[in-house]
């Protein structure tokens, strides 16, 4: 219970500046309405208005979790207006995505340490990919696939692997460059073999620091599979949840859409701790 003390103090306090926030956002609207109708409104008649309006500026906690509510138990998975429905689509490409650019970084992150060519080659182009925006790269990652007939889920996750392969690069370079000269010498002294000192002591020594950039990762990817949906002006995912929330100016909607692509990442995220704790723990590594 005391451990939790601290995230729920953490979230009621978020929670209330939200509140605060909506109150404060929504107001204007609220005092020109009654303005027009010649009115005089009080102070809580005007945070009462605020907390129900159909069309915030900032919906109210409890809105968010209502709409939230009413499209993932109220509605069907299967339906359009689910956002488990929506959430699975986006998923799909993250997940795939994380795949491709997790499979490229661990490669290049081999390639790197083991071979000093790659290390001034390769490493200085990976850091200058990140430089461009993804916002503008996107277009032209779906127009090029577009145009040699690759469309659907793989240009999504073609755009997370872009953004998912750097962590896992560096964390990953940087934990099979962990081992100290101690642990290097030691090795020579057993006379290891290249292949036995990569297996037996930069491979183990790197897993902390993968599963460490694989959590960086997998949020990237999420991110890099929405911003996928958006200028293809799709139909299913949360980027088109936020895409139509926009056109018809449904901000709950939008807010709904963001806090389940938060809830998706921390799942995620999750998921990927426990492998790490299983696996380090097999491993001696965590106790």
């Amino acid at each position: 219970m005391r451990s939790l003390l601290p995230i729920l103090s953490v979230v009621a306090a978020i929670v209330a500046i939200w509140y605060a926030g909506a109150v404060w956002m929504n107001s204007q609207w609220t005092l020109d309405q009654a303005a027009r109708a010649g009115q005089s409104l009080s102070l809580r008649e005007v945070v009462a208005d605020t907390m129900v309006q159909e069309r915030p500026k900032l919906p109210a906690p409890h809105q968010v979790a209502a709409e939230l509510w009413q499209t993932t138990v109220e509605k069907t998975v299967t339906s359009k207006r689910s956002l488990v429905y929506h959430g699975w689509i986006t998923l799909s490409a993250t997940l795939l995505g994380f795949a491709i650019g997790t499979g490229l970084g661990i490669v290049l992150a081999i390639g790197i340490v083991l071979n000093r060519a790659m290390d001034m080659s390769v490493m200085p182009w990976a850091i200058a990919s990140q430089t461009v925006p993804i916002l503008a790269i996107a277009p032209m990652i779906i127009v090029v696939l577009n145009s040699v007939g690759v469309t659907g889920l793989l240009p999504k996750a073609v755009i997370s692997a872009y953004l998912s392969f750097f962590p896992v690069v560096v964390g990953m370079v940087s934990g099979l460059r962990s081992p100290d000269a101690m642990q290097m010498d030691l090795m020579r002294t057993w006379n290891a073999s290249r292949a036995q000192v990569f297996w037996r002591l930069r491979l183990p020594a790197s897993l902390p620091y993968l599963f460490t950039s694989l959590k960086v990762g997998v949020a990237a990817s999420l991110v890099g599979a929405i911003v996928g949906e958006l200028p293809t002006g799709a139909v299913a995912g949360l980027g088109a949840r936020l895409l139509a929330g926009s056109y018809y100016g449904q901000t709950v909607q939008i807010w709904s859409a963001l806090i389940g692509a938060a809830i998706l990442a921390a799942l995620m995220v999750g998921a990927i701790g426990l492998v790490q704790r299983t696996t380090l723990r097999r491993l001696g590594m965590d106790r």
